[in-house]
């Protein structure tokens, strides 16, 4: 377990991860320095388009920090960060209308929403004992344990790879009415969607480590169990 062939893979996945993140804040800069025609700020363009979906009563607020943007489920708020909320810029507004993608979704009962909801509470239970399990097997050669352990992490991975249709419905949720509504133009959609392209990377990334590092679990407990 300490050193498996699936561990190239996953390094390699992991090396990718890394410079998924480097190249969302790198494009975030880049556009966050190319205004919009619109000269709208992030947190007006948030506020007109839950409006116009119904979604008067879901408050947009200003949250510290950098790339900190998100949606609040629970409180349904749209929460952005200074350079979001303030900046007028395409990254600015694409950040902020992805987030009103999600707000939109949890009106409208996006199923992949809906089911990533309902996994989460129990995603949240086990994850944190997912490893303990899956260490606690290996070492006390307790296949028992081990399965237990790849069950509950199946369920962390499962949540990741929901969450993907999820961001990338809510970005094309967000580039439609972004052009729709006059935030960009049709000429300013390419770097919209190269902002919004970046940040997806990231969930794809996660979501590809994941599941590698599922996969070897799963051929340890195969090896062990034909021991």
């Amino acid at each position: 377990m300490f050193f498996h062939p699936m561990d190239f893979l996953i390094i390699i996945a992991f090396l990718l991860s890394l410079w998924a993140q480097f190249r969302v804040k790198g494009t975030f800069n880049k556009y966050a320095n190319v205004p919009a025609s619109s000269g709208m700020s992030g947190a007006e363009a948030a506020r007109r388009m839950l409006d116009a979906n119904g979604l008067t009563s879901v408050p947009v607020e200003h949250i510290p920090g950098t790339l900190t943007d998100h949606y609040d489920p629970l409180s349904r708020v749209v929460r952005l960060s200074d350079s979001v909320y303030f900046g007028n810029s395409i990254s600015s507004l694409s950040v902020a209308c992805h987030e009103v993608g999600h707000a939109i979704q949890h009106k409208v009962s996006y199923p992949m929403l809906v089911a990533r909801h309902r996994i989460f509470p129990v995603v949240n239970l086990v994850s944190g004992v997912a490893p303990l399990l899956l260490l606690a097997g290996f070492f006390f050669k307790m296949t028992g344990l081990l399965l237990i352990g790849i069950i509950f992490f199946s369920a962390a991975v499962a949540f990741q790879l929901i969450t993907l249709p999820v961001e990338f419905n809510a970005s094309s949720r967000a580039k439609k009415l972004m052009v729709q509504m006059g935030f960009i133009r049709n000429t300013e959609e390419r770097e919209a969607s190269k902002v919004l392209g970046a940040a997806a990377l990231t969930y794809v990334a996660a979501a590809l480590i994941s599941v590698l590092e599922l996969a070897k679990y799963i051929m340890i407990f195969r090896s062990s169990d034909e021991d």
